[in-house]
């Protein structure tokens, strides 16, 4: 087998495997309601795949650094939510999705310019949680109308994974580890959510999804400094493994605090 086949075919699957998690995680997110829905949502389940197929063909250090580069896009990530959410209130899908796309990515050439250390890219985090998690929060719930799924739903969402996917993988060697780690932290399955959601449910109904990701958004930063600060230690699959377990026992944290304060009540 020629090396360009064996790129193209180990490409393909990796497209695949990832677009089936988040297509599973959007249905799971549409059954679930809002706030359960958002804590399925902000597992990484699109930047996971990506920092595992570039940790195949790239060294320990080199994830770190992405991991670095990754956290105050992660902020990037929290007003690219508030933006969202202020807009779907009143204008359609494309307008607030425009807008909130277009600010991540002009936030994402800040990023890019500045050389980021740890405590720079956490300060980051911690003044984008501040401003956002307060004007989301009367926004956080909506009653979830019935969704009746249309034939290009999935088909929608695996092509808008599987191209993230093959981005990643194919102009990381040319980008570096910032602009690799840049990009695994693209949120596909919030901007996938938005896409498909709005035009049937509403915006805010919609919005209250995207609204109820901010605290599992902090969970997520907070596994991206796990990644960093273990990957050149560890190993790159040891911290990736510690990351994700990271991510998932914040949001198993986050239900369980939400159920205890329920039946409170």
């Amino acid at each position: 087998m020629s090396p360009e086949l064996a790129f193209a075919l180990t490409l393909l699957l990796r497209m695949a495997v990832t677009a089936a998690f988040v297509v599973s995680a959007s249905i799971i997110t549409e059954r679930s309601g809002p706030v359960i829905g958002a804590l399925v949502a902000t597992l990484p389940i699109s930047a996971g795949p990506s920092y595992v197929f570039l940790a195949l063909d790239h060294d320990a250090a080199f994830i770190a650094q992405g991991a670095l580069v990754s956290l105050p896009i992660n902020a990037a990530t929290m007003f690219l939510s508030l933006t969202y959410v202020r807009l779907a209130q009143r204008c359609s899908m494309v307008v607030s999705l425009a807008a909130a796309v277009a600010v991540w990515f002009g936030l994402a050439a800040i990023v890019r310019s500045i050389e980021w250390s740890l405590v720079g890219g956490l300060m980051a985090n911690a003044l984008a949680f501040a401003i956002c998690l307060p004007l989301m929060r009367r926004f956080r719930h909506v009653k979830m109308p019935l969704i009746v799924r249309r034939w290009y739903d999935i088909p929608l969402r695996a092509g808008l994974v599987a191209s993230l996917v093959a981005t990643v993988v194919t102009v990381s060697s040319t980008i570096g580890p910032a602009g690799s780690g840049i990009l695994a932290l693209y949120p596909v399955v919030l901007t996938s959510l938005m896409l498909v959601l709005h035009p049937r449910i509403g915006g805010p109904a919609t919005a209250a999804v995207i609204a109820n990701s901010g605290w599992g958004l902090m969970g997520f930063g907070l596994s991206i400094v796990v990644l960093h600060l273990t990957a050149t230690g560890l190993g790159s699959a040891t911290a990736l493994t510690l990351a994700l377990a990271t991510c998932v026992a914040w949001n198993l944290g986050l239900w369980a605090w939400g159920r205890w304060r329920v039946a409170r009540r």
